[in-house]
């Protein structure tokens, strides 16, 4: 019997999953993190990228965007606690797009350093969710 671990993944919003697991992939500050059941505790800082599981049941590996938040690892639980959390299927990159866009002109506007350092984390997210989208879209064509 293969072993597995419980994952949450939520954001302030909702919880966008809870279930059982093979394995974990995250976007951590020092890169990314490979999660195993069993693996030592861990507390990290994410930034803004894909959440990867192999989840019990799926044949598929499941795709989650977070932009930003904390991970804690015990040895049979997973939580991802998610500033913003949203599933692969419900990106939109019509909206990551304008986002994008309006980030980098408000960079380019720069009146106030607090709504430069706003604008530059929101391009920061923005292009990490036109990552996403490209990675999933090679994945499903591949």
């Amino acid at each position: 019997m293969a072993m597995t671990m419980h994952l949450d993944i939520v954001s302030a919003e909702e919880g966008i999953f809870s279930g059982t697991v093979h394995e974990v992939y995250a976007p951590s500050k020092s890169g990314e993190l490979g999660i195993f059941p069993r693996h030592a505790q861990l507390l990290s800082q994410l930034v803004p990228g894909e959440v990867r599981v192999k989840a019990e049941g799926h044949s598929e590996m499941l795709h989650f965007f977070v932009s930003g938040g904390m991970l804690e690892v015990q040895p049979h639980v997973v939580t991802v606690l998610a500033d913003t959390a949203i599933r692969a299927k419900d990106l939109d990159e019509a909206q990551a797009l304008e986002a994008k866009q309006r980030a980098e002109e408000a960079m380019g506007n720069r009146e106030a350093e607090a709504d430069y350092a706003r604008a530059q984390a929101e391009l920061i997210q923005a292009e990490a969710q036109l990552r996403m989208i490209k990675n999933i879209r090679s994945i499903t064509r591949g």
